[in-house]
Order: structure tokens, then sequence, then C-alpha cells
């Protein structure tokens, strides 16, 4: 289940980096997604911050993903990795349901897409 979420919320990240506004602006409010209208200030600032920690997870275990030699060897690093995300997100007061809610809400809306783009260059700014 772990590595089911894993692959859905990297598989997120690549498609919401490669969905135009224009395309999103289009696009239905996502099933499991978080009504706009109840996401707080709060709430955007931690998606950011998990963002750009997943972003650092996502990039130190993609390589070890690509040249696991066995499916047991994959299944290890999708562990770790998982465990990681985890831990950041629990970190943020999130959970991984939590976090592909808003993920999917920010990807559909280009307005809080815009609000959390800037948070995230912020606190890249502040790394």
């Amino acid at each position: 289940m772990k590595a089911i979420i894993w692959t859905f919320l990297f598989s997120m990240s690549l498609a919401g980096a490669m969905i135009s506004p224009s395309v999103a602006q289009e696009m239905p409010q996502a099933p499991g997604s978080v009504p706009s209208n109840r996401i707080g200030d709060s709430d955007l600032r931690a998606f950011a911050k998990a963002y750009i920690e997943f972003e650092k997870i996502r990039g130190e275990y993609e390589p070890k993903l690509n040249t696991a030699n066995s499916p047991q060897e994959k299944g290890a690093v999708e562990q770790e990795a998982v465990a990681k995300l985890n831990k950041a997100l629990e970190h943020e007061g999130m959970t991984m349901q939590q976090y592909g809610a808003l993920y999917q809400t920010v990807s559909v809306d280009p307005q809080l897409r815009e609000k959390v783009l800037r948070l995230i260059e912020e606190e890249r700014g502040k790394s």
C-alpha cells in the first residue's frame, strides 16, 4: 500500500509539473481533493514545506529506485522513502492523504497554485 502511495505521489508531482494553467482551469475539482474555500494559509504553507521535502526525498530515492537490482531491493528503497516522507509530513502536521488531497486541489485551482508556488519559492529561499 505504501509503495502505491509513493508511486501515486511521485507521479502526481510529475503530472503537476506538466499541467498548464489553461488546462488546469478547465479541469473539474478532483475527487478526494479539498474544497478551495476550506484551505487556509497555514495549510498552504505546510503543504509548500512538505512539497519541498518531498522533492528532496524524491531526488534522493529516484536514482536508487532506478538502479535497484531486484523487486526486493526496490521494495526496501520504497519503504525507506515512504518512511522519510511520512516523517516529513508528520513534521508539517499532515498525512499522506491530506497531502494528496491538497496536491489535487492545488493542481486544478490556478489561484491556489500561484499562491503555493510563491510559498514554495519563499521556503526555498529560507533553506
